[in-house]
């Protein structure tokens, strides 16, 4: 009896097609990227041509190409929005991801969907409408836990996709509006101002202050290292690093980490194997707290946790590495059990609490000799490092290669010799060599010479295995005739690959699907255009208010729904203390006020404010070539 094996498979982001290529070099299965229009990260767009080589280089190795489309659209950018999803399917595009309903009532290619995180993807009923709707994959809440994600496996065959790594957004995504209610800039249309990260005051009901200017809405970083073999055996099938706006090595390093962590699991449990081809090599160790992060913190994985926020401060502190011993004129001394070196970064808190950075222009053991000494800075002063010099040169240059296995059978023919390549996917060519056989005048450097000729695959994508050789006897052949058969099957091989590339299909839309969940959507359903209205009233929904972007909600509303509790980060929660009462409490930031309301049965916190006046929606959007 075959053993079923379920496919795991690493998501990485990528920025650009360069980063996109790096990303699969170290490791991805998977990579996904923005377009040059409609996806929900303003600055990180790519023109179809990009994308297109990124998809060449990826298919080689049946790694695939995810498009972000995840903003949702007005009725005018429908028609553009279309059209270029015909243009990322025939540049190779494997999926896309989108968020606005309005998308699958157009004529659309037959590429597979993929619904994004933005369409708050949090319990099964909603998974399996979405399976039934025509989706293939569907990108999980952050917020949910080990135990929900099982719940929604064992009622869903979508594969599912859960974030592993990176920024986390405090709100449900799709579910938060500040940005645009303050600012005009819409995080549903990709341009969030990252409210979450500011300072805030929090005051209770009776006007007293809980704690001053700490950064409350700001999550650590997610890290799910420990929880790997976990999520695979509750059911997730694509691991995502999140960072379609993080730089090349935070790419290399975190990609590689968990290409590592993958590989482990794989290894150790049968029911599971890689989604794509070849095995990736680093140059480098990869260490995640090497790279940009606030602190890390599981989420919800393992349920609800103290210390998941970042409170102190939204900027990448790095790692702790000892304290301030003695003040010289021009240097500082540490005592530290770690190495420096020139141009690390070091950075400690000030007495407002605040990060101040150093550079650090030569280092001598452990007597540091920064570019300026702060004047905050003390003896005493806990110091953290957060740029390794050393570890960022070694990410700069080339750090990785892939390498597909194959086998090389050389055997003769009726006028001469034939070389075939077969891959670690059973994919297999054929190139014959017409020529004469004449005897070796030496068998055994014959042989041993045609054995090394036909490894010597240099800097292809392709390590070779023993070759098999079948010969009635050692024969005469030119190192340079070998050399070039072995090229041009290797042409061939790539070019076979290519052809070969599982790029999926669309899935149908259920014949009998389940209706939407809910009857009745407010301004927190996210529909923005005519079509997106249509899609829900074909399936079942009576009463649909338009988005929020629409500007109809005039008074104080839900801003932001969390899971993340005020309350129970300042031990308030009535659920642990229970004399306590879930009364409302307010967010101050300069002149903004935002009302914190509790929900304590669904456990979550809603950030209740209102429209800015004269606030309106940033109507630009970058039209795609």
């Amino acid at each position: 009896m075959t053993r079923i094996q379920h496919p795991l498979e690493l998501l990485a982001p990528a920025k650009n097609a360069d980063f996109g290529i790096e990303a699969i070099k170290h490791g991805a299965d998977a990579v996904y990227i923005g377009g040059p229009a409609f996806g929900a990260r303003y600055g990180a767009g790519n023109t179809v041509a990009d994308i297109e080589r990124l998809c060449a280089f990826a298919h080689r190795f049946h790694a695939r190409v995810f498009v972000a489309l995840n903003t949702i659209l007005r009725d005018d950018e429908l028609e553009d929005s279309r059209q270029l999803a015909w243009q990322l399917y025939a540049a190779g595009a494997d999926a896309l991801i989108i968020q606005d309903m309005g998308l699958l009532e157009l004529d659309m290619p037959p590429i597979q969907l993929h619904a994004s995180t933005q369409t708050d993807n949090r319990n099964a009923a909603k998974v399996k409408f979405l399976e039934d709707a025509g989706f293939s994959q569907v990108v999980l809440a952050r917020e949910l836990s080990l135990k929900e994600v099982a719940e929604i496996a064992g009622q869903t065959s979508l594969a599912l996709e859960y974030f592993v790594h990176g920024a986390l957004c405090v709100a449900f995504s799709g579910q938060c509006f500040i940005s645009h209610a303050h600012t005009g800039r819409s995080a549903n249309r990709g341009e969030c101002s990252q409210a979450c990260r500011l300072p805030y005051t929090l005051i209770d009901d009776k006007g007293k202050t809980i704690t001053e200017n700490q950064h409350l809405l700001s999550m650590k970083d997610n890290n799910q290292t420990e929880n790997i073999l976990a999520l695979a055996q509750a059911g997730v099938s694509s691991f995502k690093i999140e960072g379609r706006l993080k730089d090349l090595s935070y790419v290399k390093n975190i990609t590689a980490h968990y290409r590592a962590l993958l590989d482990e699991v794989i290894a150790q449990h049968p029911e599971f194997r890689r989604a794509s081809s070849g095995r990736s090599t680093w140059s480098f160790t990869p260490q995640p707290e090497k790279t940009y992060n606030r602190g890390f913190t599981d989420y919800f994985a393992n349920d609800r946790q103290d210390d998941i926020g970042a409170f102190d401060s939204p900027a990448f502190v790095g790692e702790p590495i000892g304290e301030v011993a003695e003040i010289g004129p021009n240097h500082f001394t540490v005592n530290a059990d770690i190495d420096f070196h020139n141009g690390d970064g070091v950075c400690f808190y000030d007495a407002h609490g605040e990060v101040v950075g150093v550079r650090i222009n030569r280092a001598e053991g452990k007597k540091l000799f920064p570019v300026e000494i702060p004047e905050e800075l003390t003896e005493g002063t806990t110091l953290f490092r957060n740029r390794d010099q050393e570890f960022e040169r070694a990410l700069e240059k080339d750090s990785a290669e892939r390498r597909i296995s194959v086998k090389p059978t050389f055997t003769e023919t009726a006028d001469g010799f034939a070389l075939t390549l077969t891959d670690e996917d059973n994919i297999s060519v054929t190139v014959e060599l017409p020529h004469a056989r004449e005897p070796a005048k030496n068998a055994e450097k014959a042989m041993t010479t045609l054995s090394e000729q036909l490894a010597k695959f240099g800097n292809t994508m392709f390590a070779a295995e023993p070759a098999e050789i079948a010969l009635s006897q050692a024969w005469f052949l030119p190192t340079g005739a070998i050399n070039a058969l072995r090229r041009e099957a290797t042409e061939k091989l790539e070019a076979a690959r290519l052809t070969a590339h599982p790029r999926p299909p669309r899935a149908a839309p259920a014949a009998n699907p389940v209706p939407y969940p809910q009857d009745e959507l407010t301004y927190l359903g996210n529909v923005f255009n005519a079509k997106a209205r249509q899609f829900y009233e074909r399936h079942g929904v009576k009463l649909i208010a338009d988005a929020y972007e629409a500007n109809q909600e005039k008074g104080m509303v839900s801003l932001m729904i969390t899971r993340h509790c005020l309350r129970y980060s300042f031990n308030l929660c009535p659920k642990e203390v229970k004399h306590l009462k879930p009364d409302p409490m307010t967010l101050v930031n300069g002149s903004e006020k935002l009302i914190l309301k509790f929900d304590c049965k669904a456990c979550e916190m809603h950030v209740i404010g209102k429209m800015k006046k004269g606030v309106k929606l940033n109507l630009g959007t970058i039209r795609p070539a």
